[in-house]
């Protein structure tokens, strides 16, 4: 029928569950405080993000305004956040498998390398 002896095994699973989503939750809170600088152009667009992905910042040069080099702009910016947010989704990747450490998580792997487009 049913052996008892797998509770304590059960309640062990939970308690590592709970462990894992406080350890995540806490994963979070850093990567919000984290920063990640995306440019383009030479450093003419520069894009600030937290490690979440939360855009914080975009600085353009002030030349590039002035000479209303506006198609140059519309390129150059989406550029540099593209930049940002790859290196926050790496920047989780890393800090996630940091986290798992030793833990032998079944498809953590291939998650992470969906999460940063197939870079480690």
């Amino acid at each position: 029928m049913f052996n008892l002896g797998n509770l304590g095994n059960i309640a062990n699973m939970l308690r590592s569950a709970q462990e894992m989503g406080a350890k995540v939750q806490g994963l979070q809170e850093e990567l919000r405080a984290k920063r990640v600088t995306g440019t383009a152009g030479g450093g003419m667009v520069e894009v600030e993000m937290t490690g979440t992905g939360e855009m914080l910042s975009l600085r353009i040069d002030p030349d590039l305004v002035a000479r209303g080099e506006r198609e140059i702009i519309e390129d150059l910016v989406p550029a540099a956040v593209n930049q940002a947010s790859m290196k926050a989704k790496q920047l989780h990747a890393e800090m996630m498998k940091e986290l798992t450490g030793s833990m032998n998580v079944p498809g953590l792997d291939e998650a992470l390398s969906k999460v940063t487009g197939g870079s480690k």
